[in-house]
Parts: C-alpha cells; sequence; structure tokens
C-alpha cells in the first residue's frame, strides 16, 4: 500500500524516453512545452485564488501525465488543455473546487496575453480574470474539451491522482531541527518553501523521481546556507531518509532552475511557448528548415 507521505515516482525508462519523444518532439522542445505549462498552470491557480498546495498537485499531475503512458505525448495532446484540465481536476478533489466556467475564463483570459513567461507577481493583484468574456458557443466547447481532456488524464495515470507534498514536511523538520527558535527562522522557512516551489518547475522533474522527504530536506539544506543560520554538525538530513549523494543532486536541481528559466525566456523572446499540437507542427517544420 502507497504511503500517504509517499508518491509513485517515474520509471527510468519513462524520463528516458518520453510519449512525446517517441512521437518525434525533441527533448528540448519538451523541456519547454513541460515548464511554460507549469508556469500557465501555477498562472492559472493564482487567478482562480488556489492555495499553493493545490496549484502544486495540479502542476505535479500535469508533469505525470508528461511522462506517462501510452497517450501522454504533446504530438497528440494540447498542454494547455491539459494543464487545464489539471487544475480543474487538483481543485475538484480539494477543499476549493472551480467551476469549469471559471477555468475557462481564466485560460481564456491568460491566451489572450502577448507573452508565454507573464509576471506571477503582478497577477495577484488582479481581481476580475475569472470573469473574462467568453461566448456561450466558445465556452459549451471548451467545457467539453475540459471533460474530455481529464479523462484522458485519468486514463493515462490509470486514476493514480493522489500527491503527496514536501510542505508540512518541511515544517516538521524544521521543528525537529529547533529551526524556529532562532530569530531568523523565519526567513529561512520562506526560502525553503520558495526552493520547493521552484523545484515543481524543474527541467529533470524533481517532483517525480524524488520523494517529499528528500525534497524538504534539500530545500532546508539550501536555504539555511542562504540565510547562514547553522544546522547541527552531524549529517542530519540522514535522519529525515536523505543520503548525501541525493541531497547534493536535490540541491544542484533546485539552484539549476533559475538559469533555466532565464535561458527559456531568451529562447523565446517575442513569441509564445507551442502548446497546442498545431503549434508544435509548426515549431518543428520551422526547425526542419533552418537545419536544411
Amino acid at each position: 500500500m502507497q504511503s500517504p507521505l509517499a508518491n509513485p515516482l517515474a520509471t527510468i525508462s519513462q524520463l528516458e524516453t518520453s510519449a512525446s519523444q517517441l512521437d518525434g518532439i525533441p527533448r528540448d522542445l519538451e523541456d519547454s512545452i513541460r515548464f511554460a505549462s507549469a508556469r500557465l498552470t501555477q498562472a492559472a491557480g493564482i487567478l482562480l485564488r488556489l492555495p499553493q498546495e493545490v496549484i502544486a498537485q495540479a502542476i505535479i499531475v500535469f508533469m505525470r501525465f508528461s511522462v506517462g503512458g501510452e497517450g501522454g505525448s504533446w504530438a497528440e495532446h494540447n498542454a494547455h488543455d491539459v494543464s487545464a484540465a489539471s487544475i480543474y481536476l487538483a481543485a475538484k478533489l480539494s477543499a476549493w473546487p472551480k467551476s469549469p466556467r471559471s477555468v475557462m475564463h481564466v485560460y481564456t483570459y491568460l491566451n489572450s496575453l502577448s507573452s508565454t513567461f507573464v509576471d506571477l507577481e503582478e497577477l495577484h493583484k488582479k481581481k476580475d480574470a475569472e470573469e473574462y468574456y467568453v461566448s456561450e458557443g466558445t465556452y459549451e466547447r471548451k467545457r467539453i474539451t475540459l471533460f474530455t481532456t481529464e479523462q484522458q488524464i485519468l486514463k493515462v495515470l490509470g486514476f493514480s491522482v493522489a500527491v503527496a507534498l514536501p510542505y508540512t514536511l518541511c515544517i516538521t523538520y524544521l521543528q525537529a531541527l529547533d529551526v524556529f527558535s532562532h530569530p531568523r527562522s523565519s526567513d529561512l522557512s520562506k526560502r525553503a518553501f520558495a526552493h520547493l516551489n521552484t523545484a515543481l518547475l524543474s527541467p529533470q522533474l524533481l517532483y517525480l523521481t524524488h520523494q517529499p522527504s528528500s525534497l524538504a530536506t534539500a530545500a532546508i539544506y539550501l536555504a539555511a546556507k542562504e540565510t547562514k543560520i547553522m544546522l547541527p554538525e552531524l549529517e542530519w538530513w540522514e535522519v529525515f531518509d536523505t543520503d548525501r549523494e541525493e541531497l547534493g543532486f536535490l540541491v544542484v536541481g533546485m539552484l539549476s532552475v533559475g538559469n533555466f528559466a532565464e535561458e527559456e525566456k531568451r529562447k523565446w523572446a517575442g513569441r509564445k511557448v507551442p502548446l497546442r499540437v498545431e503549434e508544435v507542427e509548426k515549431e518543428m517544420k520551422s526547425r526542419e528548415k533552418e537545419s536544411g
């Protein structure tokens, strides 16, 4: 029986060759689609006023679909629609369900923006995205697509959509390490949570390859280094079931997301990342022409 504190992890074969790559989509393009879709899901969650835990669950469901079995390919599915269905599904399973209309309005608003890389901080200030206008005919088509995509996600994931998150564990570990007695404990906890949120966007798919306990441990280790708050000199991470090699890998992975994000912004400056099948096909044809 799966522990409520653990997640099913992606297999080596899933990570090495995804359904998208089997359909001829280059790895770098797949990474861009995943990253942009995770950002889109984050933005939609903010506009829908969902807590970070629900947004994180939606992003992880999306990522699981992207490495899932038969059918989880961006040559067959619109990443934009999978993002919308993931946030709808995650919210429906939480204490903060959202109506299909609210989800459709928010995604229509985000689609109207000129850039894929919207300022997430600015979205917190926006109040009316859920009222963005969608005609009844358009809404009905989008609603059917939402429900159809939701069913496709459930099929690809074998209805395994439960997600264990590291946030509560992070607080528990900080308490065990007696961090909250430090006058700057809030700085450390904020930095640790920021690293956990950043890791959701990792091209290494850290949430699919490592358990919540290890993610929480690495976030605390990195935050302590950044805030210069001393933790026990002994190898405390081993108490939380994380060895030194795994800790090092996760720390490097979390730190690398920032550079990856900047590179993605430069790569796609002035144009949107393709999140629909026809857009992906167009991008691949354009690359073929450029290469010769």
